[in-house]
């Protein structure tokens, strides 16, 4: 019997309707899904509704991959697979894997020989990366910073030397309550010459992308409390 296939499946940045942001071969692997490996039974039911309102959702079994799951729940997750049936992986927003738990279920999908299927989707951290005027030839995603303030200034300095140092763009996130602090935290510890592209809603109506030095953000701070953001530095 041939083994059932991983299928990572992309979902919008944000509320956006489904099919204005994901190619339509998303929609056709959805409805041909039963098992989905999720972050959140709730919004991942209301994502396969918009995209697939034709699938029957009595049918459809979700296994969870939070915060407080067991990685000896997540090792049985691909077990299904054994039979030939294929399982989707869903992000809560963009990919599945990146910045995101999926990451070890797709290490656990090679361990057990299976096959992987990324599918396209948006990805705001590439998408921030397109549209920064940055290097695109040479950057490194660094995740979240420190949450103390001391140690975020050190990190944000450290980040800002290797930049220089081997020509580099350094992008990373924040949870987006803190985001307004972050900024705050870039404006007082980097070079006013620095480049930093602030990068916050991509896909959606209030999208916003703009790159400038240090010193030009201090005149124009915007409001980013609670709104998706990436942040890219280039000294």
């Amino acid at each position: 019997m041939q083994t059932g296939k991983v299928y990572l499946i992309p979902t919008p940045l944000g509320d956006n309707e489904p099919l204005e942001v994901l190619p339509i071969s998303i929609k056709t692997v959805v409805e041909e899904l039963t098992y989905f490996i999720v972050e959140n039974e709730k919004s991942a039911r209301h994502f396969i509704k918009k995209i697939a309102p034709t699938v029957i959702q009595a049918d459809l079994k979700f296994f969870l991959i939070d915060k407080h799951t067991k990685s000896s729940e997540t090792s049985q997750y691909l077990n299904i697979c054994k039979q030939g049936i294929h399982v989707g992986v869903l992000s809560e927003a963009g990919l599945p894997a990146i910045a995101d738990p999926g990451s070890n279920i797709v290490k656990l999908a090679h361990q057990m020989n299976l096959q992987v299927v990324p599918l396209v989707g948006p990805s705001s951290i590439l998408m921030a990366m397109m549209a920064s005027g940055l290097n695109g030839q040479n950057f490194a995603f660094n995740g979240y910073m420190p949450i103390d303030e001391m140690h975020r200034s050190k990190h944000l300095k450290s980040l800002e030397r290797k930049s220089g140092e081997i020509n580099q763009s350094q992008i990373f996130i924040e949870t987006p309550f803190r985001n307004n602090k972050l900024l705050d935290s870039l404006i007082q510890n980097l070079a006013p010459t620095t480049q930093l592209c602030i990068a916050v809603d991509i896909t959606l109506p209030t999208e916003f992308i703009k790159t400038l030095p240090i010193a030009e953000w201090k005149k124009q701070k915007p409001e980013l409390h609670k709104r998706p953001a990436i942040f890219i530095i280039h000294k």
